[in-house]
């Protein structure tokens, strides 16, 4: 039988299929082999023995948590405690497309600005929607529950952004725990504890702890600079060109000519630099 995993516990591995939801272990021959399941992981599984018998190829996997075969991640950004952070989100679009991960913006908090401020930040999000990524705000609920239909989603993002409190809205029935933020340090305090997939709408959603591993060490220049979708539309003269430092380069013109935007140019900059 073939299923999902959807919650690890000790050695339990609760998994979804066609029939319901069940608690197996896996076979002892996984520890010999080094194989450990993670959290949407498909399986082979014996029904009644209740045992795991062999892991399914994975679309793509994360290490911090260690989650795989994720559709799409709604990155859930908020616009004010804890302020709005373009840096942060770059590296969150960046990471979902080194991982093969659709990215959807989610904003939250946009009661807490002057329309003013909320129209420059509109202004900036209307790029990101230029570049195809869909930008949703959290009182969409119904368009956020369509998203999720029959996707295996992440909800991550910035600490104490929303994201249980969403997925609250979302089923009230999950009763998912929320934290206060600290007006001290201007971030709020972590709450989830366990890393699950809950079902809805013929999907499923996973809330995690957050990724704490928001770096590209383990990718090269070259995989970070085509992650950035719109250096494509600006080919150079020179087929590996980095957009840094040479001299007839289209992206920089382009930033130059604000096709491209300066803040997005300065975080790939960083980004090649922590390499």
């Amino acid at each position: 039988m073939k299923g999902q995993i959807i919650k690890i516990i000790s050695d339990l591995h609760t998994i979804s299929y066609q029939d319901g939801i069940l608690n197996c272990k896996c076979r002892g021959k996984f520890r010999k082999e080094n194989i450990t399941p993670q959290v949407g992981d498909y399986v082979i599984f014996n029904v009644e023995k209740k045992i795991i018998e062999r892991i399914l190829p994975r679309k793509n996997t994360f290490k911090r948590p260690k989650v795989s075969n994720i559709d799409q991640a709604f990155l859930i950004t908020s616009l004010k405690t804890p302020d709005f952070s373009l840096n942060l989100l770059d590296k969150l679009i960046i990471l979902m497309e080194l991982h093969h991960v659709t990215p959807i913006i989610c904003i939250t908090k946009k009661d807490l600005l002057s329309k003013e401020q909320l129209d420059e930040i509109i202004r900036i999000l209307n790029y990101y929607k230029e570049l195809g990524y869909q930008v949703i705000f959290n009182d969409e609920i119904e368009l956020i529950k369509s998203l999720l239909k029959e996707k295996t989603s992440v909800f991550t993002g910035q600490t104490g952004a929303g994201k249980s409190t969403l997925l609250n809205q979302l089923n009230s029935k999950w009763n998912l725990e929320t934290g206060e933020i600290s007006t001290a340090l201007g971030r709020g305090r972590h709450t989830t504890r366990i890393v699950e997939l809950f079902q809805i709408n013929n999907g499923k959603v996973l809330d995690t702890p957050g990724f704490s591993a928001l770096d590209f060490f383990s990718y090269d220049k070259e995989q970070i600079r085509d992650a950035f979708v719109e250096f494509k539309s600006y080919p150079c003269i020179y087929q590996d060109c980095m957009h840094e430092k040479e001299g007839e380069c289209m992206v920089k013109k382009s930033v130059n000519d604000n096709n491209i935007i300066r803040s997005r140019y300065n975080h790939y900059l960083k980004f090649i630099e922590r390499k």
